[in-house]
């Protein structure tokens, strides 16, 4: 797959299948839009398109009052984990658009002329029933099939149907992990949700009672981090070794409580050296909440039968 970030550098195709939107999580409701983009492109000889927009376009617009989200978005995909799960779907290009105040003030007409049609040469358009595009999102399927000769492009509309179907949003799987329920927000995902961080060094204070931890910090900010817990993770190095671990995200209260919020992974069997690399993790299921124990001994005892517990989310058990 082919990334662009700029339109200007973009190859006109000609007759190109394309598909548009966020796609935050390339979740499996986005997957039916993709799996039916490759379909309509291979039996017609052209390439598919996905054009999505970065920044999140809610991280640029103030958000309307009645949103029952706030602000501070945070996103299940880094644009880094977006384009390496769409290209795992047989898109031949993405093109990424800076999303800015000037860009959401264009028309529909603006958005299919200067994109669809100059840049990308859209030759059939596949989007789902609820897409919107253009200033205040004026732009959908019936404008699109009513000037459909006009532009000289042929619009498919995944049905309301197909996508319900599913049951899923960005914001259900948001919601999910949130509440550290990583089981829902997997299936809803269709793959295990990632969290890729850089091991930094920390306290070092698992060493002293024998669980070591790779302490990872998240150099985007923007990265959603699940419900504060215990968790079984899949755990890949950055010599793409897997390993089972078991991952904690709190404040450590039995040894170093009111700290700020760290994301620590323990490595079942592995010893040596991860600082300064980065670590994936990919979140199996919740084992338990974060909890203060009365001493050190109860806290080892835990871990231990944690570990345990980890062993068997991860084979299945």
């Amino acid at each position: 797959m082919e990334v662009i970030q700029d339109p200007a550098q973009f190859p006109y195709l000609g007759n190109a299948v394309v598909t548009s939107g966020t796609f935050d999580g390339v979740h499996v409701g986005h997957q039916q839009i993709l799996d039916r983009l490759r379909e309509v492109a291979r039996a017609s000889g052209g390439p598919a398109v996905v054009i999505t927009y970065w920044p999140h376009p809610r991280l640029v617009l103030d958000p309307p009052p009645s949103h029952p989200e706030p602000l501070d978005l945070h996103l299940l995909n880094t644009l880094e984990e977006r384009a390496a799960k769409l290209a795992e779907f047989g898109v031949d290009y993405l093109l990424i658009i800076p999303f800015t105040r000037e860009f959401a003030a264009w028309s529909s007409e603006e958005f299919i002329q200067r994109i669809l049609l100059d840049t990308v040469g859209t030759a059939k358009l596949v989007i789902g029933y609820d897409h919107r595009f253009g200033r205040n999102r004026e732009g959908g399927f019936e404008y699109l099939r009513e000037h459909s000769g006009r532009y000289g492009m042929s619009v498919e509309e995944i049905s309301r149907e197909d996508v319900d179907a599913v049951g899923v949003s960005s914001t259900r799987i948001r919601r999910a992990l949130e509440a550290g329920d990583v089981a829902t927000a997997n299936r809803y995902l269709g793959y295990d949700y990632p969290f890729t961080g850089l091991v930094v060094k920390g306290q070092q204070l698992g060493r002293t009672i024998g669980w070591p931890t790779a302490n990872l910090h998240c150099p985007e900010d923007l990265k959603l981090v699940p419900a504060r817990g215990v968790y079984a993770v899949h755990a890949t190095t950055a010599a793409g070794a897997a390993w089972p671990a078991m991952l904690n995200i709190g404040v450590r209260p039995t040894v170093a409580g009111n700290l700020a919020q760290t994301v620590e992974a323990h490595l079942l069997g592995f010893e040596g050296d991860l600082y300064d690399q980065p670590l994936t993790v990919e979140f199996v299921a919740r084992l338990r909440d974060e909890q203060k124990f009365e001493g050190l001994d109860a806290l080892k005892a835990q871990l231990a039968r944690d570990a345990e517990h980890a062993r068997q989310q991860l084979a299945g058990g």
